[in-house]
């Protein structure tokens, strides 16, 4: 199982990380993310820092990014969210 840890990013650090580690082609957009996620195959926990979070990518898109993540577990098994 893999771990991802996300805190500090901003929005083009979020979308640079999930660009690498996801497969091409990635649009760098929550829908795409979604979609991208939606079809993991292995187990991925993703660890979000609420605080830090907030700070770099504000309130409306923390909140839209831990709803899709949410959404997504909710449709795949094989991702975990956690909130620290």
């Amino acid at each position: 199982m893999e771990t991802i840890r996300l805190a500090n990013v901003d929005r083009t650090g979020l979308h640079d990380l999930f660009q690498q580690l996801l497969p091409a082609p990635y649009g760098r957009n929550l829908d795409a993310l979604h979609d991208s996620l939606s079809c993991l195959s292995t187990t991925l926990t993703i660890e979000l820092d609420e605080a830090s979070l907030l700070a770099t990518l504000g309130d409306r898109y923390y909140d839209s990014l831990l709803r899709m993540l949410r959404d997504t577990a909710e449709e795949n098994s094989k991702l975990t969210i956690s909130v620290l």
